[in-house]
């Protein structure tokens, strides 16, 4: 039996740049609709992408250590934020 999903692959430039976000520890401002129906924004440094049962994910960290996983066609956008 075949699980369907309303999953939206994101373009392949949008995954692209999180992966340099990655590679170079950079720290996003990311703004996200939630599993919860409601709107987040927040500073992320992203760690890894991640497909599950035919889903990609970021999975990053807040500065206080805490950990989201966030399905990347939920990512309204993200900007690169400059952290000293």
């Amino acid at each position: 039996m075949t699980e369907t999903t309303d999953y939206r692959p994101i373009a392949c430039a949008r995954y692209s740049e999180l992966e340099l976000a990655i590679l170079k520890h950079h720290w996003l401002r990311l703004r996200w609709h939630g599993e919860d129906g409601l709107d987040h924004v927040g500073l992320l440094q992203p760690l890894d992408l991640e497909t599950r049962a035919g889903e990609e994910f970021l999975i990053a960290e807040d500065p206080a250590g805490g950990r989201e996983r966030v399905r990347l066609d939920r990512i309204a956008e993200f900007t690169v934020e400059e952290r000293t």
